[in-house]
């Protein structure tokens, strides 16, 4: 047989050396990442599971464009998907997924909650529109002492409640008017003396134990708490800082300063965005709001025509800051400064932020997807992989042999990497993301029959066995682009014009053949020609070829 007369560069050994080390540091880095229990800094990375495999609430909305002119619906709705999905991401769900759908003049906004499995929980977020309202001073009142009174038996009534060993989250959840803390059960982020009105650092810093709850009301300007001490530690500086939870019955006259308040037509739909400030001199957390054009003319009216006065800023209904104005204010811009701490500046911002829904929407169906087939799911998917890999391993080791065998290790390197990548970015897996990754060991195991038919092809031609591998690699090159390149653009169509389950499976597709792509060119390769020595010359059955006798 005619031999070819092919010259190629040949890595040296020192070369293939270093990319070999490279390649154990990349996948233990992987593995580590992949880890499902992760220890140390790795811990962060975890599997991000979708609704039909965590379990959670599927929500459908109509969207009411009744009033909207046609050309302008479905941007309308899109506002409503945009505003929905701030709102989620603000209580913390994790991936939410929220989508719109067309279907004549039905406008429906389709919303996937992963992990939440209280339905009502879910709609109340969704459906929640925080009122912000700009009043000036009327006419003086009295201070209602009934109404201070009752708040406070409330209160008292609440603590009692918990004291006697109740659920202090369902009860936060039921009766805290603290709107922001009340969504997460009371719970607070760690804090350190100061973060707090004094009243409330006193009681967990001073007075309470880890795990215990304060025996009486705590009252501060805000209204009558409810603490409970969860856990202390130390920082990184030294310094204390408590984890807590608290329940908060507002005082109903608390900055009311003897006055009723007129409703002016500023209003939150005027605001254009709400950002944390400091106060230059105190440090204190300030909110500031910045209108749009006609809350700018608004607000200009309404301090001109209140110089030495206040102006009051109501908050669902409750007053947040009643500011006296020392100059009229044309630039659209204001600050509200109520003795907040960072926490509570953060919380108004991120609910102003969450706007206002642009038209109104009506809930059509709800459903709660339960856990436990999720986790069936789950076990059948991952079994479904198990057996690809093994089937696919078993497939490369009958007819490859020893390069089969080196390509077996090259595939599990591509299953960690591709899972630590699964993980890092993150990416939802939905079971058609799971299928979508099964899909790509298949074409994984695709790339290393190209380069192992072709290296057979040389060693029949007479190359010698370390040229018949570099050939093969390079010859099978260009099919093995072309049909990925090919794929992947498909994939990117897929998931720009795809509904979510059809991006699932395009991206984690799309995932594992660029991984791919790297594990049968680098590292099978390095593998070959790292083992692959004048001693297998003459074994080249071990590469599924007869030797030629001449």
């Amino acid at each position: 047989m005619e031999k070819r007369n092919t010259i190629r560069r040949v890595a040296s050994k020192n070369q293939v050396r270093w990319t070999f080390l490279a390649i154990v540091l990349v996948a233990t880095f992987a593995g580590f990442v992949a880890w499902p229990n992760g220890v140390a800094w790795f811990s962060r990375f975890k599997v991000h599971l979708g609704l039909d495999l965590q379990g959670g609430t599927h929500l459908v909305y109509q969207a009411d464009v009744s009033n909207i002119p046609n050309v302008e619906k479905k941007e309308a709705v899109e506002g409503v998907r945009d505003v929905i999905e701030r709102r989620v991401n603000v209580y913390g769900v994790s991936e939410p997924n929220v989508q719109t759908n067309y279907s004549g003049d039905n406008y429906r906004i389709i919303v996937e909650l992963a992990g939440v499995k209280d339905v009502s929980e879910a709609i109340k977020m969704i459906g929640e529109t925080p009122l912000l309202e700009f009043k000036t001073q009327g006419q003086p009142v009295a201070v209602d002492n009934q109404a201070l009174t009752d708040a406070q038996t409330k209160a008292q009534d609440i603590l009692n409640k918990a004291l006697k060993g109740e659920d202090f989250t369902k009860l936060a959840q039921e009766y805290s008017e603290d709107l922001s803390t009340a969504t997460n059960g009371g719970d607070l982020p760690w804090a350190k003396r100061g973060d707090f009105v004094p009243e409330f650092d006193a009681a967990i810093f001073d007075q309470l134990k880890a795990g215990e709850i304060s025996k009486t009301l705590v009252k501060s300007q805000f209204g009558f708490h409810i603490i409970k001490k969860i856990e202390e530690r130390k920082n990184d500086a030294g310094e204390t800082e408590v984890h807590a939870a608290h329940i908060l019955i507002k005082d109903p006259n608390a900055d009311l300063a003897g006055s009723t308040w007129d409703l002016t037509a500023l209003g939150g739909k005027n605001l254009k965005k709400a950002a944390l400030d400091f106060d230059q001199n105190t440090n204190q957390p300030l909110v500031a709001l910045e209108f749009d054009e006609t809350g700018k003319d608004l607000f200009g009216q309404i301090t001109q025509a209140n110089v030495g006065k206040p102006v009051a800023i109501f908050l669902d209904g409750f007053i947040i800051s009643a500011p006296t104005v020392q100059e009229a204010i044309t630039d659209g811009k204001a600050v509200i400064s109520g003795n907040f701490t960072v926490k509570e500046a953060k919380d108004m911002v991120r609910r102003l932020n969450s706007g206002a829904l642009p038209v109104p929407i009506k809930l059509l169906s709800q459903q709660t997807i339960g856990a436990s087939l999720g986790a069936d799911s789950v076990q059948k998917s991952l079994a479904a992989g198990i057996i690809g890999l093994l089937a696919a391993a078993i497939f490369m080791l009958v007819f490859y042999r020893f390069p089969g065998l080196l390509s077996v290790f090259a595939l599990l390197i591509y299953a960690i990497v591709s899972l630590a990548i699964f993980e890092a970015i993150p990416v939802t897996m939905t079971l058609a993301g799971i299928a979508g990754f099964i899909l790509s060991i298949g074409m994984a195991v695709d790339a290393n029959v190209l380069i192992f038919e072709r290296t057979k092809e040389e060693l029949r031609a007479g190359q010698s066995l370390t040229m018949a591998i570099e050939n093969g690699f390079a010859r099978a090159w260009t099919s093995i682009r072309d049909s990925n390149v090919s794929s992947i653009i498909t994939c990117l169509v897929l998931a720009w014009f795809g509904t979510s389950v059809v991006k699932g499976f395009a991206i984690t597709l799309a995932l594992g053949i660029l991984v791919s792509m790297f594990t049968a060119i680098t590292v099978t390769r390095t593998f070959l020609r790292l083992l692959v020595t004048q001693k297998l010359e003459n074994k080249l059955w071990l590469f599924g070829v007869k030797q030629n006798k001449e």
